[in-house]
């Protein structure tokens, strides 16, 4: 028998103990022993919940427990929840997080960490929430090269967009309703201005690529200036607008951001809606691979812990090789000098857009909104372009080949 040990009983934590009950026969077979939940760490009383005898306020109680051979840190943040992943690893406990925020700051070190002490530090929910990508990143995909990802990271920035493409609300309308059923979070913030997408991203590429790219490093940029309009002119386009996290490999350096993009309506996730996350890999030798289904909620983020469970448990003498090294000053490549063609919309006249910018292909044109698509440019071009007179009002990049 293996006993385990929750840190956290919040939607995801609960999420893992409730699975692992109701599924105890097949989650074992798969382990080839017994997996039980020994602990629950969490400072709050759950007076009415049927697992009470399993709360401990104490970490001292679990670390130092020989038996508990795997620790779950779903407590979120990079401040107990690191502080308890360090500890846990030096007394030889493997680990298993959902907590992407850790992940893409402390990545690198906790990683070392694990192989210092010969136990695992795994985290397949920190990405994709159930869908799988981490483990064929970094096994199934390993004969190839990297060049590329790109991907839609964030169900509830996804679920707005598609409410506003689909049902015409604004923005405000469409944030509103995402929070009313539960998609965003009173303070939407990270999720809206992007910055939950630059942790995944980060942590995609620092597997990826080999070195640890920091969110600090990542432009990111949210969906709070996408319109109406927007959407309207992107649609007679041929393109629908996504909330993309990006990376590709440019010779030695890593070129990493978070923005709006238009998406061509054949683009395999253009049609990635509502919460629905969607992930594109290419490698040089199989080509692009997509991975696609629920990015977040209780059940499929603890699915996805509770197959991490399982690896550590079928590897407590032997270690998964999931690790990069260090981050190295200059790797992440300035994503203004990277080359796309560029969707505008501005109040400035067809004459004048022309004049500026050349040969442009024009969704609107009635003399108050111009909106149209240029021709591949970086984007400190079209920076000193806009300087010129243009003035927009939205500015975002065109999904496509450089």
């Amino acid at each position: 028998m293996i006993s385990i040990a929750v840190l956290g009983y919040g939607i995801v934590g609960s999420g893992v103990v409730q699975v692992i009950d109701k599924n105890s026969s097949r989650i074992s077979q798969n382990a080839g022993q017994e997996i039980r939940v020994k602990y629950i760490l969490d400072i709050r009383d759950f007076d009415d919940c049927p697992y009470k005898s399993l709360f401990a306020k104490d970490f001292e109680t679990i670390v130092n427990d020989p038996e508990i051979a795997v620790v779950v840190e779903t407590i979120g943040g990079v401040g107990a929840a690191l502080t308890y992943t360090r500890r846990a690893l030096e007394a030889g406990k493997n680990v298993v997080t959902s907590n992407k925020e850790l992940v893409a700051e402390y990545g690198s070190e906790l990683l070392k960490l694990a192989m210092d002490n010969e136990v695992n530090y795994l985290f397949e929910a920190s990405v994709g929430g159930g869908v799988p990508v981490i483990r064929p990143l970094a096994g199934c995909m390993t004969a190839n090269i990297i060049t590329e990802i790109y991907g839609i990271l964030n169900g509830t920035t996804n679920y707005i967009l598609t409410d506003m493409e689909k049902n015409g609300a604004d923005f405000t309308t469409a944030l509103h309703e995402a929070q009313r059923k539960g998609y965003a979070e009173s303070d939407p913030t990270a999720d809206i201005e992007g910055f939950d997408t630059c942790r995944k991203i980060c942590i995609l590429s620092s597997l990826a690529f080999g070195r640890h790219i920091f969110p600090n490093q990542v432009s990111t940029e949210g969906i709070s200036g996408v319109t109406l309009k927007d959407i309207h002119y992107a649609a007679k386009l041929g393109y629908e607008i996504k909330l993309l996290g990006r990376s590709r490999s440019i010779g030695e350096k890593v070129s990493v951001y978070v923005a709006p993009h238009l998406i061509d309506k054949n683009n395999l996730l253009a049609v990635v809606d509502g919460v629905m996350n969607g992930v594109v890999i290419r490698g040089n030798a199989v080509g692009d691979v997509v991975f696609c289904g629920a990015g977040a909620g209780k059940l499929p983020t603890a699915s996805a812990v509770i197959a991490d469970i399982i690896d550590a448990v079928k590897h407590l003498h032997a270690r998964r090789w999931i690790s990069w090294a260090d981050g190295v000053e200059g790797l992440v490549f300035d994503s203004t000098l990277l080359d796309s063609a560029w969707y505008i919309r501005t109040d400035a006249t067809r004459s004048k857009v022309e004049k500026e910018f050349g040969s442009v292909i024009f969704a609107e044109d009635t003399g108050k909104d111009t909106a149209f698509v240029t021709g591949v440019m970086n984007g400190k071009m079209i920076g000193d372009l806009l300087n010129r007179g243009v003035d927009a009002q939205s500015q975002f990049r065109v999904l496509g080949d450089y």
